[in-house]
């Protein structure tokens, strides 16, 4: 048996609709590997696409988002100012797609699975949620542009703290969405988002690829969303990183470009099946 199959864990990297990528590797990859996680750790549009993959309504999901972002002209409606309306749409498609595809037998599904640690950032006290917003996609872009680390530590190490949820502690498909949008918070996109009454924002801040929050020492499975330079992916035994194999061409908020989707998500397919090609020893 080929040691690959035998991944304890695995990692769901952010990226917003760039994740579409992991779900076209995962759909490849997993039943040709048996991938069976124990844990799996997860952040942002990075969490969503874990759940809709670990409760098998992944299907409907994309499809209510192609439907959706077919139906949706623009990513930003500015005139919506004078009319009371959202000027971006995408809290609502993403909430409306998450509870499109999860009802409470998915929900139930996910419970049965293995356990999904989903990564939320707290701003510094220090901060208000509106200035802690743009100080920590500052910190994240910075350090992104000079360094491409895979895992940030700018923005920790500024007062920013991880908070982790497992999907188990949601009780109804409502606390899941809530869940899932506080990890992806990134204001204007999304309104500033509370949990117990103290702002969060998306968990990416502090670390959007976030192998961190797993304690399991097995192998960790790795799906990124983005391409970094060779020498910046860490080697570190017992973790396989896995990436892109070409730059994913649509912007992370893109809500109207169906197109972009399917692409991410065949990119992935194309991934998964150089990756198994390779990986038959």
């Amino acid at each position: 048996m080929n040691h690959h199959c035998e991944y304890r864990s695995v990692v769901f990297a952010g990226g917003g609709t760039r994740c579409l990528w992991q779900v076209g590797f995962w759909n490849e990859v997993a039943s040709a590997l048996q991938l069976k996680p124990l844990t799996v750790a997860a952040v942002s549009a990075g969490a969503t696409m874990a759940c809709f993959l670990f409760s098998g309504r992944f299907n409907a999901a994309v499809q209510h988002f192609q439907q959706t972002t077919r139906e949706n002209a623009h990513n930003i409606y500015p005139l919506n100012v004078f009319r009371g309306h959202p000027v971006f749409p995408q809290y609502t498609m993403y909430r409306n797609g998450i509870l499109a595809a999860i009802d409470a037998p998915a929900l139930a599904e996910l419970h049965d699975g293995p356990e999904i640690r989903i990564l939320l950032s707290r701003p510094p006290k220090w901060a208000g949620a509106r200035l802690a917003t743009v100080i920590g996609f500052l910190c994240y872009s910075v350090e992104k542009k000079l360094y491409s680390p895979v895992h940030p530590s700018l923005a920790a190490r500024i007062g920013f703290m991880p908070e982790v949820v497992t999907v188990s502690e949601c009780r109804t498909p409502e606390e899941l969405a809530d869940l899932l949008l506080q990890s992806s918070c990134t204001p204007p996109f999304t309104p500033v988002l509370r949990r117990d009454g103290n702002p969060v924002l998306d968990g990416g801040i502090i670390d959007n690829v976030p192998a961190g929050i797993i304690d399991d020492h097995g192998d960790m499975l790795i799906l990124l969303t983005r391409q970094y330079p060779p020498e910046r992916i860490p080697a570190l035994p017992g973790r396989t990183y896995i990436q892109p194999s070409r730059p994913i061409t649509i912007f992370k908020w893109d809500y109207a470009n169906p197109d972009g989707l399917r692409d991410a998500y065949e990119l992935g397919r194309t991934d998964g099946q150089t990756f198994l090609k390779r990986n038959k020893a």
